[in-house]
């Protein structure tokens, strides 16, 4: 018994063996064929099947309507081309007129923030301006007063000062034969000296102030100038002229008109003579 189930058991399996060589014979000549396909040989296939393509599709155009299209396509393409370079022409002028319009725009703004700040400038310094007199006042008495008082006034007079200096405003310095400066000092007058420059200033008579760059009131002084020069005399013929003036105005009117005729006629010699002289010069 256990014999004849062996050998039943390898009737299967040997059947079985085969039943899967026959299922897989096709698969095998499958592969075969695949592989027997080189790639040249499917890219020649491919090529071939495009032309095929090409040729198919161009068989519907006549050289006419070729023709035509293409003339079609270039006009399209000329307008495209037109229209690309009229925009760029036209983003062009808008990056000009932007640039224009910011370069106005910041200009604008600082002609603005100028403007304020000359505003704000002038109003301080117009209020600080009314206080000088105060501030003569106080250097006025200092000048004049006793020691006892000079300490007491001392003590206001500095505190003034802190108040003017926290405002940026301060004294202009300027001190004894220093040269005139117009944008910094009034001339009161001028008083001729030989030993200092001209312009020199040689008194001071009222502080100035500024605030900031501009001045707010400008040092009163007294400024040197040079002496005038002595008066030439007089030449000989101005003198006999004088004289024949005095002679003139001393004389009778019957005298005067034979004293005129005598001068005309000397005067004609005169002319006649230097007219003479010139003609006898040698020309150029």
């Amino acid at each position: 018994m256990a014999e004849d189930n062996n050998n039943e058991i390898k009737e299967t399996s040997d059947n079985s063996d085969k039943n899967t060589i026959e299922k897989e014979g096709p698969i095998q000549n499958e592969n075969t064929e695949i592989q027997n396909n080189t790639p040249s040989d499917i890219k020649s296939e491919e090529i071939k099947q495009l032309e095929e393509k090409e040729h198919f599709e161009l068989e519907y155009f006549s050289k006419d309507e070729v023709l035509e299209k293409l003339k079609n396509l270039e006009k399209e393409l000329s307008e495209v081309k037109t229209s690309a370079k009229k925009l760029r022409k036209e983003n062009d002028e808008s990056k000009t007129k932007y640039m224009h319009m910011q370069a106005e725009f910041e200009n604008a703004q600082k002609r603005w923030n100028k403007s304020r700040q000359d505003l704000r400038t002038q109003y301080t310094a117009s209020i600080l301006k009314n206080f000088l007199s105060l501030y003569d006042s106080f250097k006025k008495a200092l000048d004049s007063s006793n020691e006892s008082d000079k300490n007491i006034l001392n003590g206001f007079y500095n505190q003034f000062m802190s108040i003017f200096k926290s405002y940026g405003a301060q004294p202009i310095e300027v001190k004894i034969n220093d040269i005139f400066d117009y944008s910094k000092h009034e001339a009161l007058t001028s008083i001729e000296r030989e030993d200092v420059p001209e312009n020199s200033i040689l008194e001071i008579v009222q502080d100035g102030w500024k605030y900031g760059k501009e001045v707010i009131r400008y040092t009163k002084v007294v400024i040197s100038r040079k002496p005038k020069p002595p008066e030439p005399e007089p030449k000989e013929e101005e003198i006999e002229e004088i004289e024949e003036l005095k002679e003139a105005q001393e004389t009778p009117e019957e005298e005067k008109t034979e004293k005129i005729k005598d001068k005309e006629k000397k005067k004609e010699k005169k002319d006649k003579k230097l007219r003479v002289e010139k003609k006898s010069e040698p020309s150029e």
